[in-house]
């Protein structure tokens, strides 16, 4: 994996992590995403590049530009450039990548080349849905998508191809990771039904609302409409994503309990047609929502039972993603 700064040099045609502007400021008409995940798309965007620079300049495409599209036919792998306010105080492609990014990028390479999911496709699923009451407000709960995105990047870091769909959530998403942002369970069912159709693995660690209001208001609900104070709200189920989805090859449903989790998580188990359930009781001391650690216990259909102790989320998702491979 080679790196790149903010610049290449044009007169060497190799990366210099001084130069302010180069060819990243230069060519601002083609973007790179954060993450380009396949050589071919690599060496297609560098191809554009250069057809750019011939039709904008006239010119022949400088040496650091001829230098790094020779890397990326080499299949070199190109991380960055980020996107910000350049030293020349226009905002754009041409900042070096940050230190998730770089880490992130080594990590997934290193994962492609020796992991254990290498080739395997996995979906992930974070955080809660927002179910609109009005325009203004909602019904959610409290997931904050760590456990999800923490997957999602032990996933990526063995190899996986690996999609996250998530509700609403501040994270940012583990580099190398496609992200899909829903809001609402129908706009997570709708997203999960054509990507879990030949996955090998579907962790489901969201945290989808089970009700939602029967009709939504139009506008936002006011108190001066309401008689006495009052209010009624009629609710009604949402689908349970995981039942209704066919395929997902090895399948993995979670559940978030304050009591008796023993017997709401093996009764979640058969009703959710799951391998393994991960349930949790989110009332325990570093267990709850928006930490950085949870303490689980992993259920299999077989009647085996795991607790694990209070780990990292990024460890936990190990764990279970260990399982998860077994049965692969």
């Amino acid at each position: 994996v080679v790196f790149t700064g903010a610049g290449i040099s044009t007169e060497s045609g190799i990366p210099d992590f001084r130069s302010p502007g180069g060819v990243w400021d230069r060519y601002k008409p083609i973007m790179f995403d954060d993450f380009i995940s396949s050589e071919e798309m690599q060496r297609e965007t560098w191809r554009r590049k250069i057809e750019t620079d011939k039709t904008m300049t006239g010119a022949r495409p400088n040496r650091g530009h001829r230098a790094v599209a020779a890397l990326v036919e080499r299949g070199v792998e190109v991380v960055g450039p980020a996107e910000g306010r350049l030293a020349s105080g226009r905002w754009g492609a041409g900042r070096l990548a940050e230190t998730p990014a770089i880490l992130g990028a080594v990590r997934a390479a290193i994962g492609r080349r020796e992991g254990d999911l290498c080739g395997r496709s996995v979906i992930v699923t974070a955080g809660g849905t927002q179910e609109p009451l009005d325009p203004v407000r909602y019904i959610g709960n409290r997931s904050s998508g760590r456990m999800g995105f923490s997957i999602a990047a032990a996933a990526r870091d063995r190899g996986a191809r690996v999609s996250l769909v998530t509700g609403p959530s501040p994270l940012t998403a583990p580099y190398g990771v496609e992200r899909i942002d829903v809001k609402t369970v129908e706009e997570m069912l709708g997203a999960l039904e054509p990507l879990t159709e030949r996955c090998d693995a579907l962790l489901m660690a969201a945290a989808p609302a089970d009700f939602r209001p029967l009709e939504a208001a139009g506008q936002k609900i006011k108190k001066a409409d309401l008689s006495e104070d009052e209010m009624t709200l009629e609710l009604t189920e949402t689908p349970d994503i995981i039942s209704t989805l066919p395929g997902g090859g090895v399948r993995v449903a979670f559940a978030a309990e304050t009591e008796n989790l023993r017997e709401n998580a093996t009764a979640k188990l058969t009703a959710k047609r799951a391998d393994q359930i991960v349930a949790n009781d989110v009332t325990a001391a570093g267990s709850g929502f928006g930490t950085e650690t949870n303490e689980v216990t992993i259920f299999h259909r077989d009647g085996e039972a795991e607790r694990l102790p209070l780990l990292s989320k990024y460890a936990v998702a190990h764990a279970i993603l260990d399982r998860v491979v077994a049965r692969l």
